[in-house]
């Protein structure tokens, strides 16, 4: 299984269609073997559960029961983060509007983005700020991500929360199972590396700087001109057993990941030599690469494998 999430699902589709849990999830299993594992045990779920004549539309959800490709849903929660309102020009010229933030209960958080510029106004007013608690229908759920549109509604709610999510919520999942713009923990092998690459930051924030046009003195948007410090980040490719998917180390990392001496480079030659084979549980975010058109995990942290961590689990399952 991928976790509470996914059991909730079949939970839920046992339920409504009056049969046990274990025969949901040996469906889901025919599904994914008939498509050749190319579906998430949660996608096969949402067929099985049209295949049965059950949907879950308009119904009033949790945060950890939403799914990719669900229409009219329908949520509550707090505002814990606002992000400002963006303007932008489509490829038409028309101007439009676009608003983001992150909604929280007390089973997990999410992003959500509002398109319509009424729902917008409510927060460019102040009617909706960070803090509030709002109600949310008829939305559509895109890459685990809600969205609205200007047939969905957005309003402040009567309900009350209390206690919400607030971290970063980090989800158990194959590779292949990873869809973009989720926080996944993966147990991989590495099974590629590539050649470092280096850049300068500013010494304070952390940014990136740009050098003078003769390379001799560096500027930080924020803090003027400033000494550089020089940084590096590794891309490496991970397998699972599932799936592939490039991976980017950033510096702070890379001693974690065994990479330490970047002058050396006969000692980082085989240190990443070394790295090849190497199993690690890998924390992160998965976006989506606009170069190469495909995901690749961005690494938070790297946590060698806890073999009696892994033995108490396997004997729980």
């Amino acid at each position: 299984m991928t976790g509470d999430n996914y059991t909730k699902i079949l939970e839920r589709i046992a339920k409504a269609a009056n049969l046990e849990v274990e025969e949901i999830e040996r469906r889901v299993e025919a599904k994914r073997a008939k498509l050749s594992g190319l579906i998430s045990r949660e996608g096969a779920a949402q067929v099985i559960a049209a295949e049965l004549g059950i949907n879950f539309d308009n119904e009033k959800l949790k945060l950890d029961e939403l799914l990719p490709g669900m229409r009219k849903v329908n949520v509550s929660g707090k505002i814990i983060t606002l992000f400002p309102v963006r303007e932008f020009t489509t490829k038409k010229g028309d101007q439009g509007k676009v608003c983001n933030f992150i909604l929280a209960d007390d089973t997990s958080n999410v992003k959500v983005v509002l398109w319509d510029t009424n729902h917008i106004a409510l927060i460019e007013k102040g009617e909706v700020k960070e803090g509030s608690v709002v109600d949310i229908e008829n939305a559509s759920v895109r890459d685990n991500e809600i969205h609205l549109g200007s047939f969905s509604e957005f309003k402040l709610s009567s309900e009350s929360f209390d206690n919400v999510v607030t971290e970063r919520v980090v989800k158990e999942k194959t590779l292949a199972e990873a869809g973009a713009n989720e926080m996944i923990k993966t147990r991989s092998f590495i099974v590629q590396s590539f050649e470092p690459r280096f850049f300068n930051v500013c010494p304070q924030c952390k940014k990136k700087v740009l050098a003078s046009e003769d390379g001799a003195t560096f500027n930080c948007a924020e803090h003027g001109q400033v000494p550089p410090e020089k940084r590096a980040l590794v891309n490496i490719v991970l397998d699972d057993g599932t799936e592939t998917i490039r991976a980017v180390v950033f510096h702070d990392n890379l001693q974690t990941l065994g990479l330490t001496d970047f002058e050396n480079q006969e000692l980082l030659a085989q240190q990443r030599e070394n790295l090849l084979g190497k199993e690690m549980v890998f924390s992160g975010n998965v976006r989506m690469n606009r170069f190469f058109n495909n995901p690749e995990l961005i690494i938070d942290t790297i946590q060698e494998v806890d073999l009696d961590s892994l033995v108490n689990e396997l004997e729980k399952n």
